[in-house]
């Protein structure tokens, strides 16, 4: 039996294109969705490290559609002191869903990134006010920087904003970045008149409240996965249209909405069916906890990419 082939991180972000990702992810979203049984895929099962102040998570998902089997280990750390390894660190197991033999281990960390910036700007793409000229990002790590370079890239903002707790970690941020961008002293700096928010904090309690939020605003809230931990306020998060990527992880997972209270309306993928209405003229927010199958569906246009230039 052949061993599985090693796919690096350099390899990933070289083949991992958003113009390609972006619409497989969309009809896998629409699949979930659809009640038709084509993915299966189990809420994500956490395991906590209390110790060392982290978490392991264990993402399995089969898409027929796809034709995919896969599985993400991912490891989350919180830390109190800044660190030279990442927050998130994760590796994806690609299997053939035939036979079940292991046919690839490849860098997790960057199909996270990318897919779920890509994620947060399919939901944009349904949820945005008609005009949005000004992009707002509360963040500065990885995923600032994922959502940074496809909502760019994907939509026509005049002004990029961002905000982060270090000066340190929001000035490497805009030299990652490599385009315009106003570095914001407060939330409530970077917030005001926002027509598009993204959070991608490690926050453990509120950092973004209803009172600076523009009506209309539409918020991608990223952050915040765990069930006691939060990024948005109570009253934000009630009196926005709420819409998740999976109504079964949302209420497991998202402190957010387990502790607000707050009514879902709307899985993304049902959006993407017609089956419910993208009302982009109402505050919304999308709260996305990242799902299995949008890793799997990531890892196969990987492999099917480096296989292709073999």
């Amino acid at each position: 039996m052949a061993m599985p082939v090693l796919i690096s991180a350099e390899t990933v972000e070289k083949l991992l294109r958003y113009g390609e990702l972006v619409p497989r992810l969309e009809v896998a979203l629409g699949k979930f969705s659809s009640g038709k049984g084509e993915i299966v895929q189990p809420v994500r099962s956490v395991l906590a490290i209390e110790k060392y102040n982290g978490y392991l998570g264990v993402m399995p998902a089969y898409s027929a559609h796809d034709d995919v089997l896969a599985t993400k280990i991912v490891a989350f750390y919180q830390r109190d002191q800044p660190s030279s390894i990442p927050a998130h660190q994760a590796s994806v197991l690609l299997f053939d869903p035939e036979h079940g033999t292991l046919k690839a281990v490849m860098d997790g960390t960057v199909i996270t990134e990318k897919r779920t910036a890509a994620v947060s700007a399919i939901a944009t793409k349904f949820l945005k006010p008609v005009q949005a000229d000004v992009l707002c990002i509360l963040g500065s790590g990885a995923q600032a920087v994922s959502h940074y370079k496809i909502f760019t890239e994907m939509f026509s903002f005049k002004e990029v904003r961002v905000w982060g707790r270090t000066k340190e970690n929001v000035d490497r941020f805009a030299r990652t970045v490599r385009g315009p961008v106003r570095v914001c002293s407060s939330v409530k700096e970077a917030v005001l008149g926002a027509d598009v928010i993204v959070t991608v904090t490690m926050a453990t309690e509120p950092v973004l409240f209803a009172e600076w939020v523009k009506p209309g605003a539409h918020i991608n809230a990223v952050g915040a996965c765990r069930p006691d931990w939060r990024e948005l306020d109570d009253t934000l998060m009630k009196s926005a249209v709420l819409y998740v990527d999976t109504r079964e992880g949302a209420m497991k997972e998202s402190g957010d909405v387990i502790l607000s209270g707050a009514e879902i309306f709307a899985e993304l993928g049902e959006v993407v069916n017609g089956d419910k209405p993208a009302l982009h003229e109402k505050t919304t927010v999308f709260k996305s906890l990242g799902m299995g199958i949008q890793d799997a569906v990531a890892a196969k246009l990987v492999f099917d990419s480096w296989n292709a230039q073999q």
